[in-house]
């Protein structure tokens, strides 16, 4: 008795709860951000890139092989380009592995663990609003660092503010502690007795 064989590699349609959560995956999915990024990416790669057709199916399809990602953040980098290979190619693990190059180099410029999607988001279509924060952070990045790679409007992204590292002389850590000292007031002669007390302030 002969046996079907099951296609794996068709993703079949969602049902019950994991559909719920992709349906509200998908609502995080903001067409207007998709048109500025599209923008951003074809003034930083040039106009070969090509664009897509408009909508998230779109915008996946125009990103799946990683070549343009990996065009996008080669652009940011002054100096050695972090993505040494970009080479289109119809296998699957080969896009896949283009992907994670843009990941790691786009990690190395300096978006965080919490800003980077997944290779199965973009590659499956799994969370493309998460391709989006992704870039939307590259952006904000770029932007912030001025280092003179970045084309397009600096409005389109949000820029980041720098941490003021503010470094104190042992002098004006000593200042400081005296004029603590002195806000508390003396405690000679008081009973301790039924009081609380709350943390001590810190010097950071």
């Amino acid at each position: 008795m002969a046996t079907k064989g099951v296609g794996m590699a068709n993703k079949g349609p969602s049902y019950g709860m994991s559909r719920q959560v992709q349906e509200k995956i998908d609502s995080k999915y903001d067409p207007e951000l998709e048109q500025i990024l599209v923008e951003w990416i074809n003034l930083q790669c040039g106009s070969g890139v090509g664009k897509p057709e408009p909508g998230k199916m779109g915008f996946q399809a125009w990103l799946k092989d990683g070549c343009i990602l990996s065009e996008l953040i080669n652009s940011l980098f002054p100096g050695d380009k972090p993505v040494k290979k970009i080479q289109s190619s119809p296998m699957a693990f080969k896009q896949m592995e283009q992907i994670s190059q843009f990941l790691n180099a786009a990690e190395k410029y300096g978006v965080t663990k919490t800003d980077m999607f997944q290779t199965v988001d973009l590659w499956e279509g799994k969370d493309l609003a998460a391709v989006q924060r992704t870039l939307s952070a590259l952006g904000s990045l770029a932007v912030t660092k001025n280092e003179g790679t970045y084309s397009g409007d600096p409005n389109w992204f949000f820029k980041k503010s720098i941490e003021n590292k503010r470094d104190f002389t042992d002098e004006q850590l000593k200042a400081g502690k005296n004029v603590i000292g002195l806000q508390m007031g003396s405690n000679k002669g008081a009973s301790q007795e039924g009081m609380s007390y709350g943390r001590p302030r810190q010097i950071l």
